[in-house]
């Protein structure tokens, strides 16, 4: 199994490179996540924060545990001694054994940022995406988003020749703008989701007309979707026409019509790992792959 994991969140704080999805992705499968946050490590202590914030050193609004910021020194190292960030995951994933493989999106720069209209001033300005996120909560008006350097950007080694040489290609429930949309944003990933054999199934991450987690019906306000398990759907779009999906999963009792592409309702709620492999095994039996 491969996992193409998002870089649109990352950013440089205090000195170190922080790639909060390559991360979770990594400690989830590795058996070090907080299960309560749902991100960085259990049995965290807070300690440089706290001396950070004692010498007024910006940001204040980010939290930085101590065994996060283990990974994110070792990252920073290696980054500036030459090494790709494909690379450097791959070494990272040595010390936590995920069981899959972590491939980031891409080795290049490619950051959302989101075009805000400032409260204070009325002016419009970008901020990076973490600080939109995690400082204001996405509480603030907000224009568009820019993947910024995804036009220069290209697929990290093996991403590609993942996705086309796949038996199936599952596109996760996550933020369909700033999770997945960052990710089809870099040079070569859409194309192989177009161009591959392997059927790709979508799953919805709407379910009652509202997203569990992440506020992704904030993003897609800001693009003009509905927080809609059928617009979210549409947005993808089928590949028989211009799209990425040959199937899509919505939440038992929710519904969908979207010309080209097969749905179906199942449940769709990770609340244990054995609920998450029924999930995955019903993407699998709508893509018709057997073993």
């Amino acid at each position: 199994m491969t996992a193409v994991v998002n870089v649109g969140d990352d950013a440089w704080m205090f000195g170190v490179r922080i790639c909060p999805d390559l991360d979770t992705c990594m400690y989830t499968l590795g058996g070090g996540i907080d299960p309560e946050r749902g991100w960085g490590h259990k049995n965290e202590t807070w300690n440089a924060k706290e001396e950070l914030a004692a010498y007024g050193v910006q940001p204040d609004w980010f939290g930085l545990g101590d065994r996060d910021l283990a990974t994110h020194l070792v990252r920073t190292q290696m980054l500036r001694a030459g090494y790709p960030l494909s690379d450097v995951t791959e070494a990272l994933c040595k010390r936590w054994s995920p069981g899959a493989r972590l491939l980031p999106a891409s080795d290049d720069r490619s950051e959302t940022h989101v075009v805000i209209t400032d409260p204070d001033d009325g002016e419009k300005r970008a901020i990076h995406f973490q600080e939109w996120w995690v400082r204001h909560r996405t509480q603030v008006p907000t224009d568009s988003f820019a993947f910024v350097g995804a036009d220069k950007a290209t697929a990290a080694p093996g991403v590609t020749d993942a996705i086309e040489n796949a038996d199936v290609v599952l596109i996760a429930p996550s933020n369909p703008i700033v999770s997945i949309g960052a990710i089809l944003s870099i040079g070569g990933i859409r194309g192989a989701l177009r161009s591959t054999k392997a059927p790709v199934i979508g799953y919805s991450p709407i379910i009652a007309g509202k997203p569990l987690r992440g506020m992704a019906d904030t993003c897609l306000s800001v693009v003009g979707v509905p927080s809609t398990s059928e617009a979210v759907g549409g947005y993808y779009g089928a590949r028989a026409a211009t799209g990425i999906l040959d199937g899509w999963l919505v939440h038992s009792g929710d519904d969908a019509s979207i010309d080209g592409v097969q749905v179906r309702s199942v449940p769709l709620l990770m609340t244990d790992p054995a609920a998450t492999a029924e999930m995955v095994r019903a993407g699998i039996e709508l893509a018709g792959v057997t073993w």
